[in-house]
């Protein structure tokens, strides 16, 4: 057998017709995910993590402005506003001449005639205007002056806790389900490990692990929850007295 008859093997491709010439202008290399064009799942992505922030965040502004301002109104009887006695101190109630501190409107105590539902709170140590308790986590009292604005407190205070625990549960979900929906951000495509995770983003690219990640969300839904728990029949108590 003659292995020297054989054809010779084409060792490039045939040129083909010029019909079939591809007609495709050359493109350039992408640098990374800030490359144009955006792909439409990218623009996707930042319309939904600036719509959650613009949520949670109007959420939480929301309770903090109603926060200060319930810490920072003074919910005095008008009569002990008007007076402006806070910087004397306070005598004692002498029990043997008054067995209480308001009788017939009038507070021995602040030595000034009060509104038909005041009380004098020995926290703050005056009569409160329309007395509805003393609230030690605003360390205020809450009165007719500042009961809407800690009623907002509330409210505001759930539904930021229900938006940031749905938020958080996703993530703590979608980690095992589907994991790429979550790195979707720019920054991921040169992280070649599953492992890694960035966090902090946009601000702030900073390496961690899974547990970086799991263990604060796990946390972030239990303290979420036990707080839902405890405002929640905070606000249904006080909207049950509202119906009264």
């Amino acid at each position: 057998m003659n292995c020297y008859d054989r054809r010779v093997r084409r060792t490039r491709p045939a040129r083909e017709d010029s019909r079939n010439d591809l007609v495709t202008p050359p493109r350039r290399s992408r640098v990374n995910g800030w490359s144009l064009p955006i792909h439409s799942f990218q623009l996707v992505a930042w319309l939904f993590y600036t719509y959650l922030a613009i949520i949670i965040g109007i959420a939480f502004a929301s309770h903090f402005v109603m926060h200060i301002v319930a810490v920072s109104i003074d919910p005095a009887d008008h009569s002990v506003r008007a007076k402006n006695n806070y910087r004397n101190p306070m005598p004692a109630l002498d029990r043997a001449k008054h067995p209480h501190a308001i009788q017939n409107l009038h507070c021995y105590l602040c030595e000034v005639d009060v509104g038909l539902k005041a009380k004098h709170c020995s926290s703050c140590n005056k009569c409160i205007s329309d007395f509805d308790h003393h609230c030690k986590w605003l360390n205020n009292c809450v009165g007719g002056r500042n009961y809407w604005f800690f009623f907002c407190t509330v409210l505001s205070a759930v539904l930021g806790i229900i938006l940031m625990v749905l938020v958080i549960l996703y993530v703590f979900i979608e980690h095992f389900v589907n994991p790429t929906q979550l790195r979707t951000a720019p920054q991921f495509h040169d992280i070649q490990e599953n492992s890694t995770w960035l966090a902090f983003l946009p601000v702030s690219s900073v390496e961690t692990s899974s547990a970086g990640i799991l263990v604060p969300a796990f946390i972030s839904i239990l303290m979420g929850l036990a707080s839902l728990l405890l405002l929640g029949h905070l606000l249904g108590f006080h909207i049950y007295l509202c119906e009264l």
